[in-house]
């Protein structure tokens, strides 16, 4: 008897995507290659192979079965871990059979020739040579986003935020950033009074070598597993791969060793959330992250709430000193920590002045992608809303303006509010972790155990088994509110 007709349609759903997850697979490890190791000769070439492999996942996901299962799966018994496998599984299937092969091509070549001249464009201050790279992927994220909202029922660019934030709409962010707007500049204008006589002039140099050793050091406090990944350079910091296959990347600059630091401090974050999801769906939608914004609620947990924590950094700063060659007192690194000021790199910007950043950004992508705004338009609309959110003056100096960031490069346009929806749940997690351990304690003892086990049980494990919404309730007794991320601020910072 063939046994693949008297396995149930759920199995065949099982086995289907754990192959399609094996090709993604390799489709991360092939970025971040990209990005880390691959010689600057190979990029036409590797770009080819990359939209093949796009293709390929594309036709996987697209077989004719699919449906005929996820229908027949309906009708049998499922558990509940299998029902909202199953769920997640209908909703990777309805966003990877949206578009033609034709743009899920075009797409990644013009994304990746995007992505890799942008390198030395942005370097050169080359906006001219820039934008028409830009206006091709543009044009075909458009294109993308009139599909999917067509099927979807939503605006063009909430299509587009719902790949990365299921459920949140535009309606809701402008609520959610406008609330922000109420406080967030008089805070602003508060801490900077504060600061007023703070003396930033301590020496931050260190040998790059010497900065590697660290990182290394503090992703094991942290609790990054070494034998299920690595840590490497790239231009643009970020963690990829499977949580058994993990790859974070950082940047070191000899003139500044805490942009390093705090960059693999984030990235770790990122990479533990990964390491530990739940193994019982690995390899299936459910076994993935919930959201990139919960994805970044992890990355700023370990970056904000613990990292930049003074009584964390007291603990760290000997083996920093050490490790450095450094004789800085835990004042000079708090203060340089903590200093507000607005600033042109949105990844260096301090914490409290970072939202305005995104709201920057989350404006352009709204007028980009509605057809309001051309990729002409864009410098003088952000030297425009960088005057009006953070004080500053681009002044024509595009590679600290729209050129800074790498996430349009491949049309990843919805993105961006998923750092500031993070930053808020990262505060309501470390709100709702307070409510049941001694939280100020355990950091003040170096004892992160009981920290992280919270993290595993509360979201790491439940990977997409639950919605966004049913996630946050559970784990904190609330939906997202953002009072905790105005109350933290206030409390750090005045």
């Amino acid at each position: 008897m063939n046994k693949t007709n008297t396995m149930s349609s759920y199995q065949q759903l099982v086995n289907h995507f754990e192959h399609i997850s094996h090709l993604q697979h390799l489709q991360s490890i092939c970025a971040w290659d990209g990005e880390t190791m691959m010689p600057s000769g190979s990029a036409e070439q590797r770009s080819k192979a990359m939209a093949e492999l796009d293709l390929v996942i594309h036709k996987a996901s697209n077989k004719a079965e699919i449906k005929q299962w996820l229908a027949a799966a309906e009708s049998e018994p499922l558990t509940e871990l299998q029902a909202s496998s199953l769920r997640e599984m209908k909703r990777q299937i309805a966003i990877e059979s949206a578009l033609p092969e034709s743009l899920v091509k075009a797409k990644r070549l013009a994304g990746s020739q995007c992505e890799h001249q942008w390198r030395s464009q942005r370097a050169n201050n080359d906006w001219q040579g820039f934008k028409k790279n830009l206006k091709e992927v543009v044009k075909l994220s458009r294109e993308e986003a009139q599909i999917r909202a067509q099927q979807q029922g939503l605006s063009p660019y909430d299509a587009m935020l719902d790949l990365y934030e299921p459920g949140m709409t535009t309606a809701e962010l402008d609520k959610l950033f406008a609330e922000l707007q109420t406080w967030l500049p008089e805070l602003i204008t508060q801490v900077q009074h504060k600061q007023a006589n703070w003396h930033n002039d301590i020496d931050l140099r260190a040998d790059i070598d010497l900065q590697h050793q660290l990182s290394l050091k503090v992703m094991s406090k942290l609790g990054f597993e070494f034998n299920l990944g690595r840590l490497d350079v790239s231009a643009h910091p970020f963690s990829g791969g499977v949580p058994t296959d993990l790859r974070i990347t950082t940047h070191y600059h000899q003139s500044d060793f805490s942009s390093a630091l705090f960059s693999t401090i984030h990235e770790t974050g990122h990479a533990c959330y990964e390491q530990y999801l739940p193994a019982a769906v690995a390899g299936l939608p459910a076994g993935l992250a919930r959201s990139m914004a919960i994805h970044e609620g992890m990355s700023l947990f370990y970056e904000m709430q613990l990292g930049r924590d003074p009584l964390f950094l007291e603990t760290l700063l000997p083996e920093l000193n050490q490790t450095l060659n450094k004789q800085l007192s835990l004042q000079q690194l708090t203060q340089h920590l903590h200093k507000v000021s607005p600033s042109y790199i949105r990844i260096e910007a301090d914490e409290v002045t970072y939202p305005a950043h995104i709201i920057l950004r989350y404006q352009i992508e709204k007028a980009i992608i509605a057809g309001d705004v051309e990729v002409d338009d864009l410098p003088d609309l952000w030297q425009q809303l960088a005057q009006q959110l953070l004080g500053i003056d681009i002044n024509g100096n595009h590679k600290l303006g729209v050129m800074q960031d790498i996430h349009w490069t491949d049309g990843s346009f919805g993105y961006f509010p998923s750092y500031t929806l993070g930053a808020m749940y990262a505060a309501q997690f470390k709100a709702a972790m307070a409510q049941q351990l001694e939280v100020t304690e355990l950091i003040k003892a170096a004892e992160l155990g009981p920290i992280f086990n919270w993290l595993k049980q509360n979201i790491w494990s439940k990977g997409s088994l639950l919605t966004t919404s049913e996630l946050v309730i559970q784990a904190t007794g609330e939906a997202l509110n953002p009072k905790h991320f105005e109350q933290h601020l206030k409390a750090r910072y005045l």
